[in-house]
């Protein structure tokens, strides 16, 4: 599946500097991988995985290649949402563009400012993360009222679940127009799948992103948002032009680890409970996203969708034992390959070969 994460904040949060951060990214990734042609406002970076080098080796050796199979990492793309300032559900700014663009995208990236800069005025006053988040998330539920307030009432002859639908409408607008979101309202599976065709806005998972100065990426200001990254908006552009050595030198000596863009993408992924299996081969070792508790066929299908229907069963080691053994033949040997059948679910870093009937 392809995640998109939708990118949204006031103007001067420094949105547009995380994106170029992305863009500057997205162009290295796509000088060493074959990539598709997109629009402007989307970047497309590749998910951190160190596991599919390790899966590399492993297999020119085991297959006596004359070189390493590509990598071929999962992707994320961010969707730069312009246009979201105060009145935009109302089609202020760009408004309805940004309605357009944030309906399509499986996570919102809520970008907001805390870095002190008395160069760059902030539009609102002062720096206040809670102020400038119940704008932006003041924006989303009016839009979303909007949609629910053109809903019509059922017809006698209307499906048992149209008229659920529409309870659940009534429902939804009594409470947002308390200022709630239609995630926080809804709770049941079921209920949001009868709701998902209207494509609300709040029923989409937020993520922050706290936009720091890089002297606070150390430590941090405090926050009860929640779940929250800190990035330095600029300092991640700084390292899209680095080489992965340079990185982890520079990263360091800022005192953290990991670059906040990773960072990003792995709280996108645990949000919206995601995982990657993997395959390997002489052609490509890739990692591939599917949602946690998906069954086999079903993975095999995100491969491609004949597989789903034509699946007989998945050879299947865990990376740490793959790696452990030095591949497929010798962790077979060592009992360490598994068959299973259609009712297995798959794991995170499941090493997987599946057999596909004709």
């Amino acid at each position: 599946m392809n995640l998109k994460i939708g990118i949204v904040g006031l103007p001067n949060a420094g949105k547009s500097t995380l994106f170029n951060a992305l863009l500057k990214k997205q162009v290295a990734f796509a000088a060493n991988y074959p990539f598709a042609t997109i629009e402007p406002n989307v970047g497309v970076v590749p998910v951190p995985d160190e596991r599919l080098a390790k899966l590399a080796e492993i297999t020119k050796e085991e297959d006596k290649l004359e070189k390493l199979p590509p990598l071929r990492p999962a992707t994320v793309e961010f969707v730069d949402i312009a246009g979201l300032v105060k009145g935009a559900s109302e089609g202020e700014g760009l408004g309805n563009k940004f309605l357009a663009h944030i309906r399509e995208v499986n996570i919102i990236c809520n970008v907001l400012r805390f870095f002190p800069d008395s160069n760059i005025v902030h539009t609102e006053g002062g720096i206040d993360a809670e102020r400038d988040r119940a704008i932006v998330e003041t924006e989303l539920v009016l839009a979303d009222l909007q949609t629910l307030g053109k809903q019509q009432e059922p017809k006698m002859n209307a499906t048992k679940e149209d008229r659920a639908r529409y309870e659940l409408v009534q429902q939804l607008k009594k409470e947002m127009d308390g200022g709630k979101r239609a995630l926080d309202v809804l709770t049941d599976p079921d209920d949001r799948e009868l709701i998902r065709p209207l494509q609300l806005l709040t029923m989409k998972p937020i993520v922050y992103v706290g936009n720091v100065s890089e002297s606070q990426l150390s430590a941090p200001p405090q926050s009860d948002l929640t779940p929250i990254v800190y990035i330095c908006a600029q300092t991640e552009s700084e390292l899209a032009a680095m080489t992965p050595e340079e990185q982890k030198d520079y990263l360091a000596s800022l005192g953290v680890t990991s670059s906040g863009l990773d960072l990003l993408i792995r709280t996108a992924y645990g949000t919206l409970g995601l995982i990657s299996f993997l395959t390997t081969g002489e052609l490509e070792s890739r990692a591939w996203t599917i949602e946690k508790g998906m069954k086999a066929p079903a993975a095999a299908g995100v491969i491609h969708t004949d597989f789903e229907k034509k699946f007989i069963k998945a050879d299947v080691a865990a990376f740490t034992d793959f790696v452990a053994f030095g591949g497929w033949k010798k962790s077979r040997d060592a009992g360490k390959v598994r068959s299973e059948g259609k009712e297995y679910i798959v794991q995170d870093g499941d090493v997987i070969e599946f057999k596909i009937g004709s």
